[in-house]
């Protein structure tokens, strides 16, 4: 080999390492993860993997949760040489998959050097079906590196993934990230275990059960089940964090199953998966506290939580208790529509339509007034006039008690006074008219 011959190979090599380095970042996403992020990454996704999909469908949300804050305990070594199996409960089935993984919270790049899918073995169990079990890449790769603050979007892989059921999504990170991005009131059980034990399907290794969900913030499919997807942006009522843990009684996970099963019976609704962007104690005009914020304000993780999952048709918008019940001071209603407005116009750009959810009352419980009553009546009265939502389902009618409006039912209340029983989750699911979910945003003027 001659010396200019040994330079260009050399160069070569070089080049190649330089492209592999910079694969490992195709698909993190900039800032907090916006819509354009995740879109450009999926326009290159098939040529970096060899189980991309070769079948045709849409790619649509079956399942979601929105970060919610750092995880206490864990700001010196996050879950650095732990395995993370997050179990996740679908809304619709496809023939391929992808996962968003969140460094929201992290002070650090999170590092995942083993990552894979499966569906669960059974319900309530670590353990996957072995014949399922898949290894997921990110860029081609499978090291990701996802810096503090962001996200990254894996590649697609092949697994059949069913409606209505149990997927385990598990990560091996060697390295702390810091804080470990989590959503706190999953109402599921994970699971953790030390060491390396991403390719288990046996599920005995995973001895630590968790209450929280673990960077783990999406899973998308391939369907020819479904064609759109349905986001719910609400605060604790949506997040469903009083109904029966590791059941899917939130009244999103019913609706999700009213809506399947009237698209299978053949009725005229439209075929859509159905994600929760709930967060407990979320509000519409103000953050939580700490930097970055938890429980960041809805106007400001609308375009993250809302907007930036995968063929969103339609959102569903259900907050302002909280605006009303927990200052010391509660806002107009001026000020609580102009932010619901707000969201309602970034939809419309979108093309996304929008349903509004009536405030339900909350007689009874400790931040309750009736000078914050009055507030949410008059928000209400607003909301159902049709001057903010492209339509309404009227939470308040449906689970208020006629004998007095400024109360829950008692058999929809869970005794708190203001989160519903599993009987109060079902029905705001079954009040919920599936025809609002047809048809698209109004055209703009």
């Amino acid at each position: 080999m001659t010396r200019r011959q040994g330079c260009a190979l050399l160069s070569a090599i070089i080049a190649l390492i330089v492209g592999l380095s910079a694969a490992l970042y195709i698909g993190v996403s900039a800032g907090d993860g916006s819509a354009g992020s995740r879109d450009t990454f999926a326009g290159g996704r098939g040529s970096h993997n060899s189980a991309a999909p070769a079948s045709t469908g849409v790619w649509v949300g079956t399942w979601a949760t929105s970060p919610s804050g750092a995880e206490p305990g864990t700001g010196r070594t996050g879950m650095a040489g732990r395995s993370v199996r997050n179990v996740v409960h679908t809304s619709v089935g496809g023939t391929s998959a992808r996962i968003t993984l969140s460094n929201l919270y992290g002070t650090r790049p999170l590092v995942v050097t083993h990552a894979t899918v499966a569906v669960s073995a059974g319900h309530g169990t670590a353990a996957a079906d072995p014949g399922t079990l898949r290894r997921i890449t990110f860029g081609g790769g499978t090291r990701v590196v996802i810096p503090a603050g962001r996200q990254a979007v894996s590649d697609a892989v092949r697994i059949p993934v069913p409606a209505d059921g149990d997927v385990l999504v598990t990560t091996y990170s060697p390295t702390s990230s810091g804080p470990v991005t989590i959503h706190k009131f999953a109402r599921q059980t994970s699971y953790a275990a030390p060491g390396d034990h991403a390719a288990d399907a046996d599920g005995t290794a995973y001895t630590e059960h968790t209450s929280y969900w673990r960077y783990l913030t999406a899973l998308d499919v391939l369907s020819n089940q479904a064609d759109g997807t349905v986001v719910v942006l609400g605060d604790s009522l949506t997040d469903g964090m009083t109904s029966t843990p590791g059941t899917n009684r939130r009244w999103t996970d019913v609706l999700a199953d009213r809506l399947r099963g009237a698209a299978d019976a053949g009725r005229d609704v439209p075929r859509y998966g159905v994600v929760n962007a709930g967060i407990s104690g979320n509000r519409v005009l103000v953050d939580g506290l700490g930097r970055p914020p938890e429980n960041i304000s809805g106007l400001k993780r609308f375009s993250r939580d809302a907007l930036g999952h995968a063929n969103v048709k339609v959102v569903v918008i259900d907050l302002g208790v909280n605006d009303i019940m927990r200052p010391d001071v509660a806002p107009t209603p001026g000020a609580v529509l102009d932010g619901l407005r707000t969201l309602v116009r970034q939809a419309h750009a979108r093309g996304a339509k929008v349903v509004g959810a009536t405030l339900m009352p909350f007689g009874g419980h400790r931040g309750y007034s009736p000078a914050r009553d009055t507030v949410r009546q008059q928000v209400n009265a607003v909301i159902r006039s049709g001057r903010v939502f492209d339509a309404v389902v009227d939470f308040d009618a449906a689970l208020r008690d006629p004998y007095d409006l400024r109360r829950l039912l008692p058999r929809y209340d869970c005794g708190d006074h203001l989160h519903p029983s599993d009987a109060g989750y079902r029905k705001m699911a079954e009040v919920f008219d599936l025809n609002d979910l047809k048809g698209s945003a109004p055209a703009q003027l």
